[in-house]
C-alpha cells in the first residue's frame, strides 16, 4: 500500500474539531523522534552503568516497537480499533518509562516529556476518531 491509497481513506474519516492539520504531525514527530533517540541512548548508557534495571530497557523496546508499528497498522489495516489499541500500548509503556525516569533519570524524564504530551494528545485524538467512525 502506498501513501496515495492512505490519503483518500484518512481524509474521508470524520475527525474532531481539535484535530491538527496533517503537516503538524510531521513537525511534532520531527522534534520528538530525536529526543527519543537521545533518551534511548542515554538509557542504554545508564543500564550499562548499573543505574537502570533491564526491565526499563525492555519497556523502552516495547514502546518503540508499538510506536513504529503505528503507521503500518494504520496504513495496512485501516482499522481504527487496532490503531487505538496500539496507541494505548505506546502511551502505557511511555507512562511506565516516565515513572521510572522520574525516579532515576530526570534528564530522560525531561527528554521524553514532549513525547508523553504529544502521545497523550494523539491517544485522545485517535480515540475520538475511532468513536466517530464506528
Amino acid at each position: 500500500m502506498n501513501e496515495y491509497d492512505y490519503q483518500p481513506w484518512y481524509q474521508m474519516l470524520d475527525k474532531p474539531s481539535f484535530a491538527p492539520p496533517e503537516w503538524a504531525f510531521g513537525i511534532a514527530w520531527g522534534i520528538i523522534y530525536p529526543l527519543i533517540l537521545i533518551s534511548f541512548i542515554y538509557a542504554l548508557y545508564l543500564w550499562k552503568k548499573g543505574r537502570l534495571d533491564k526491565n526499563v530497557i525492555l519497556i523502552y523496546f516495547l514502546n518503540l516497537l508499538a510506536n513504529f508499528a503505528f503507521t503500518p497498522i494504520l496504513l495496512g489495516t485501516k482499522n481504527n480499533i487496532l490503531v487505538f489499541v496500539d496507541i494505548l500500548i505506546v502511551l502505557g509503556t511511555l507512562a511506565c518509562l516516565e515513572w521510572e525516569f522520574f525516579k532515576k533519570s530526570k534528564i530522560n524524564f525531561l527528554l521524553l516529556l514532549p513525547y508523553l504530551l504529544w502521545g497523550s494528545f494523539a491517544t485522545v485524538l485517535q480515540l475520538t476518531i475511532t468513536l466517530m467512525n464506528l
